[in-house]
């Protein structure tokens, strides 16, 4: 492989005499990842009914390699019912560092296309609240399809600048993840496109982003939350210089230590400025080092700020408090009362949101964004037709099979799997009796694919159109 000459000049600076071992690297196959959605199915129970080979990746407990030359998993049932996410090997790593807490304020600032957005929205496992984030309008629409599928309900999903977000959010969060936009030198082996992006936009270009973003999301962070800062690139400036500008710019912070691995290594103070020895808190994650293409790391926790507060600081902080958006409706409709009788929940009348035919169930104590760009706040229940509701593809997703009372559950070799995920009207007279009807919830194995309309043993397909299997 054609390495540009800077680059690799770069690379023998750091590593020196690992260097032959790593350049090495590069005449090896790329690595493939899956991780399983603990908010599902538990990782025992996954083994138990994996259709693939899978190894561990020994410092991920829910993450295993598999061999992605010979099996497709994005094109097996268990893909489309949410129970797993294909995702590089070193790219698990961040949120699986970043510890998460029941009813955390969790923040995942550029988040498409949702590989870490989904691991710290099953963390969460249905509490407190994520906010998704993409700038990207296009990417962040591929974001909420995989938060969906995922089966998280508790989200904001917004396409934003962080300087705008920030208005709205400021010391919100409990936890913040920054897996920044860089230069991609982790990914060269990968995607051999990354290495023209580099030649374009080099590591120059985007530690300036990189510390405008983290600047951003210091402010976020309230304190004592942690933020995790993250990259796929090996370069100095974008990895400690970053961490290094955030310290000298908000002193509060400290940085953590993050839970070791024999292949991590650390920091390196030697390469930052100040040479301060705290960098070496931080992780770098080497493709000769372990089986994975390449990651830096970094935990902060954000100390408190001793200061007092004056009259005019008083009121502002009055005024954010008063905007936290007012949710809640004062009678739940018939028709959605009418259909969730046939639901495991106890709705809460003061989470409901109604915007013309659209119910949300919103996550508690989300500020109001109106003025900001989102796609969805909180969980799409369905919608209220005349008469009657219909239920959403996320809220399918959402359940459990035994939260629902009608259910059609089929084995993942029946070949209406595949016929229902590609939108075909199902035949099920032999699971249910000619005089059965109404919305039932289509099950692969006992998990949740979709949603369907059953009448006189046939099964009117209601998965939704832009998620159906492509063949």
């Amino acid at each position: 492989m054609n390495l540009p000459i800077k680059f690799e000049e770069k690379m023998k600076a750091l590593l020196q005499e690992e260097y032959e071992e790593y350049i090495k690297c590069y005449d090896e196959p790329r690595l493939y990842g899956l991780r399983v959605n603990t908010r599902k199915i538990s990782v025992e129970e996954f083994l138990k009914i994996s259709p693939f080979e899978l190894k561990p990746i020994p410092w991920i407990e829910n993450g295993f390699y598999y061999d992605g030359d010979h099996v497709q998993p994005s094109k097996h049932p268990y893909y489309f019912a949410g129970l797993y996410y294909l995702q590089e090997p070193s790219a698990m790593t961040p949120a699986n560092r970043l510890p998460i807490n029941p009813g955390d304020k969790v923040f995942d600032v550029c988040a498409a296309p949702g590989g870490k957005a989904t691991e710290l929205g099953a963390k969460l496992d249905g509490t407190g609240v994520l906010v998704a984030n993409d700038i990207s309008n296009s990417r962040a629409k591929g974001l909420l399809k995989n938060i969906e599928l995922f089966g998280i309900g508790n989200v904001l999903v917004l396409s934003e600048e962080p300087g705008k977000i920030e208005e709205y959010f400021e010391e919100y969060f409990d936890k913040i993840l920054i897996d920044a936009p860089c230069s991609g030198e982790g990914m060269f082996r990968k995607d051999k496109k990354m290495v023209k992006a580099w030649e374009e936009h080099g590591p120059e270009f985007f530690a300036k982003i990189q510390r405008s973003i983290v600047t951003q999301a210091a402010r976020m962070l309230k304190p004592g939350g942690m933020m995790l800062y993250s990259t796929c690139t090996f370069d100095s400036e974008e990895n400690e210089g970053t961490i290094e500008y955030l310290l000298e710019q908000y002193p509060e912070f400290q940085i953590c230590e993050i839970a070791p691995y024999e292949g991590f290594c650390p920091g390196l103070p030697e390469v930052s400025r100040s040479k301060r020895e705290d960098l070496s808190r931080t992780v770098r994650m080497f493709p000769h080092k372990l089986h994975g293409e390449g990651h830096y790391v970094a935990l902060l926790q954000k100390g408190e700020q001793p200061k007092e507060e004056n009259e005019e600081q008083t009121r502002q902080r009055r005024i954010k408090s008063d905007r936290i958006a007012k949710t809640g409706v004062r009678k739940i409709p018939e028709e959605l009362e009418a259909f969730f009788e046939n639901v495991g929940w106890d709705l809460e009348k003061s989470r409901l949101e109604i915007h013309g035919e659209c119910v949300y169930y919103m996550p508690e104590d989300l500020p109001d964004v109106r003025g900001i760009r989102f796609l969805r706040t909180g969980l799409l229940l369905g919608e209220l037709k005349k008469n009657r509701f219909e239920p959403s593809q996320a809220f399918a997703m959402n359940l459990k099979k035994e939260e629902y009372r009608y259910c059609l559950c089929l084995s993942a070799e029946d070949e209406r799997v595949v016929k229902y995920l590609k939108g075909e009207t199902l035949d099920v007279e032999d699971l249910v009796s000619q005089k059965e009807k109404g919305w039932y919830l289509i099950c692969v194995d006992e998990y949740p694919l979709g949603w369907g309309k059953l009448s006189a043993g046939t099964v009117k397909n209601k998965y939704l159109p832009g998620w159906r299997w492509q063949s």
